[in-house]
């Protein structure tokens, strides 16, 4: 696999999120990519809102989003990040989590928020990405993970 990193702007909301990794609603936990800098590093958004489907089993008289999710969100900001850099090279394929390390969750995340998810490549070998994330809101951090991911021919 060739990969060079393409051009790609510093911003990209979800339409176009979509069209680089496969996750659909429920699983779309990505809103829009900023600070992009291409192979490297990105900032993910995801509103959260009382309409998502978790919150009906994951407390309903306490709603917190599951910490599980926010490294899936994590996650998925890095594939498209991933993706988007690598360009055609990409089409076609798919992004698998290999590990997960160092997951902490250090304040609940609650509808209203805005999380803030800031990955930034660690390590890059072949098709195999190693990435750390570290979810914000307000400005505070409320879970960290480091995370490795393959990408595959889907």
């Amino acid at each position: 696999m060739n990969e060079e990193i393409k051009e790609i702007p510093a911003e990209v909301d979800v339409v176009r999120i979509m069209e680089v990794i496969p996750h659909r609603y429920p699983m779309l936990l990505v809103d829009r990519l900023q600070d992009i800098v291409p192979g490297e590093a990105a900032t993910g958004i995801k509103n959260v809102t009382m309409n998502e489907p978790f919150f009906q089993g994951h407390f309903p008289q306490k709603p917190v989003m599951p910490g599980v999710l926010i490294v899936e969100a994590m996650a998925q900001t890095a594939a498209a990040l991933v993706m988007l850099s690598l360009g055609e090279e990409a089409e076609g394929k798919l992004v698998y989590f290999m590990s997960i390390e160092g997951a902490k969750f250090r304040k609940p995340v609650v509808p209203g928020d805005r999380l803030e998810l800031h990955v930034s490549k660690e390590q890059n070998r072949r098709s195999v990405w190693k990435f750390k994330g570290i979810g914000k809101v307000a400005g505070q951090v409320v879970a960290e993970a480091t995370y490795t991911a393959m990408i595959a021919e889907s």
